[in-house]
C-alpha cells in the first residue's frame, strides 16, 4: 500500500509525528527537507531584536498607539526574516511579496500577493518580502501584530 502526501502537508506533520512516521517522511523527502529554514528561527519580536542586537524597549515608546507599535515591531521582524534583502523599486522584474488578509468574516490570512511590474500601492515597502514562503510564514506566525496594525 502506498500513500501520496504533499510536501507542505509533510512539513506540517513532521514535528508532531511519531518516530516511525518521521523516518518514513525522511526516507521520502530527505533529511534536509525537514531542517528549519533560517527565517523560521524568528518566532517572536524578541528573536528579531536579538538578531539585530536591539533592545525591544527601544523600538517603540509608551506614547505609541497599538497600530504604531505593531508597525514598528513588524518592521524589525520583517527585516530579520528578509535577512538583509530590500526591495528594489526600480526593478519591475523583482517580485515583492506581502500578505493579504481577509477582513470580511473576522480577521484571517488569505494568501500572499506579489508586485509584478505595474504601479500600485497596497503596502509599505518596509513590509515586503523577497519570497512567498517568507510572506506566508510571517503572516501566520505574527497574525496578531498584523491584526493590530490593520484593524481598529
Amino acid at each position: 500500500m502506498s500513500m501520496t502526501i504533499e510536501k507542505a502537508k509533510a512539513k506540517k506533520l513532521f514535528n508532531e509525528s511519531p518516530q516511525w512516521f518521521k523516518e518514513e517522511l525522511i526516507s521520502e523527502f530527505g533529511e534536509d527537507f525537514f531542517k528549519p529554514l533560517e527565517y523560521e528561527s524568528i518566532k517572536t519580536f524578541e528573536d528579531a531584536c536579538k538578531k539585530f542586537k536591539v533592545h525591544p524597549d527601544y523600538v517603540f515608546t509608551d506614547r505609541d498607539s497599538t497600530d504604531e507599535i505593531a508597525y514598528k515591531k513588524l518592521k524589525v521582524i520583517i527585516a530579520a526574516i528578509n535577512n538583509g534583502w530590500k526591495p528594489d523599486w526600480s526593478n519591475s522584474n523583482q517580485k515583492k511579496w506581502w500578505p493579504w488578509f481577509n477582513l470580511s468574516s473576522g480577521f484571517g490570512f488569505s494568501f500572499s500577493a506579489y508586485y509584478g511590474g505595474y504601479s500600485s500601492t497596497t503596502v509599505g515597502s518596509r513590509l515586503c518580502f523577497e519570497s512567498q514562503e517568507k510572506s506566508d510564514y510571517c503572516a501566520t506566525q505574527f497574525i496578531d501584530l498584523y491584526k493590530d496594525l490593520l484593524t481598529l
